[in-house]
């Protein structure tokens, strides 16, 4: 295995982690992590949505993240 694939196999598999864990997580950590996915995902200009398509997928995916910031569009 090469090291990039190495590297991806451990970015993936903390991802999957955190997204497993997000809703026990507290809600500063949280914040913490969207702020630096948002930071992280942004490449392009194309990726200026970035910030409201993570935040609609967390809302969508877990239910205590969905109820704390109902109708609040882009925060987590």
């Amino acid at each position: 295995m090469t090291e990039n694939a190495s590297i991806e196999r451990f970015v993936e598999a903390l991802g999957l982690a955190a997204l497993d864990l997000w809703s026990e997580l507290p809600q500063e950590v949280q914040q913490s992590l969207f702020e630096q996915a948002v930071v992280r995902g942004h490449r392009s200009e194309r990726d200026e949505s970035l910030r409201e398509q993570l935040a609609q997928f967390l809302h969508v995916h877990h239910e205590r993240t969905a109820k704390r910031n109902a109708g609040q569009a882009g925060s987590v």
